[in-house]
């Protein structure tokens, strides 16, 4: 793990990558979910983590929630957040 990504983004991105795996069936999950995706992009923007940062960007890119609609790229979202969730875990 990169001992430079301050403790409270690591706890958000864990966080996340719990979430994402609720929220493909939970339009208020997958809501959240994008929110947190995004204060975590400006984070770690701030704290210098500019190769996480492009990864959660390009989650984001892939991550639209739509009221009453199955999300149809999940398991594109799914596989992004997990190889996100190698980088940072321990």
């Amino acid at each position: 793990m990169d001992h430079q990504i301050p403790d409270d983004i690591v706890k958000d991105l864990e966080k996340a990558c719990r979430l994402h795996e609720r929220a493909v069936s939970d339009y208020a999950q997958c809501q959240e979910f994008s929110r947190l995706m995004s204060d975590l992009l400006a984070r770690l923007e701030d704290a210098g983590q500019f190769h996480l940062a492009d990864k959660v960007m390009d989650i984001l890119l892939d991550c639209n929630p739509k009221t009453g609609a199955h999300c149809d790229k999940s398991s594109v979202v799914a596989q992004a957040v997990k190889k996100l969730a190698r980088h940072f875990s321990t």
